[in-house]
C-alpha cells in the first residue's frame, strides 16, 4: 500500500492572526433609531477613512440590519476594539462588537511537499 508522503510526520497547524472578523451589534441604547440617526451623519465618514486608510478592508450589515460586520487589516481583538470604540456610535455607547481572529487555512500544507 502506498503512502501519501503530505500525511507523514508531524505538522505545525498553527495560524499566525492575519485579519480581524469585528462583528457588530446594536446595544440596547443603540436600537433607538431616533437616538442613533443624528450619529450617522458622523459615523458613516467615520467609518470611511477606517477603510481608507486600509484598517478596514471589508464591510458588510447583517441582513436583520441588527449591526455591522468588518474584516479588519489588525491582528488583535485589542488594536480591532480601540479603532471601533473611537466611532461615534462606540464613544455614544451604541455599539458593541464581538472579534474573531483569522488566519490563513493551514491544513493547506498538506498540499505542499515536505520539506526535507
Amino acid at each position: 500500500m502506498e503512502t501519501n508522503q503530505h500525511m507523514a510526520g508531524p505538522f505545525d497547524l498553527t495560524a499566525p492572526v492575519t485579519k480581524m472578523l469585528a462583528i457588530g451589534s446594536w446595544t440596547e441604547k443603540g436600537r433607538d433609531k431616533a437616538a442613533r440617526f443624528p450619529l450617522m451623519v458622523e459615523e458613516v465618514p467615520a467609518t470611511v477613512k477606517l477603510y481608507l486608510t486600509g484598517a478596514i478592508e471589508q464591510w458588510y450589515v447583517k441582513p436583520d440590519i441588527s449591526g455591522v460586520v468588518f474584516i479588519m487589516n489588525v491582528t488583535s481583538a485589542d488594536a480591532a476594539h480601540q479603532l471601533l470604540e473611537k466611532l461615534p456610535l462606540g464613544i455614544a455607547g451604541m455599539m458593541a462588537f464581538d472579534f474573531i481572529e483569522l488566519g490563513p487555512i493551514t491544513p493547506l500544507r498538506f498540499l505542499l511537499p515536505l520539506d526535507k
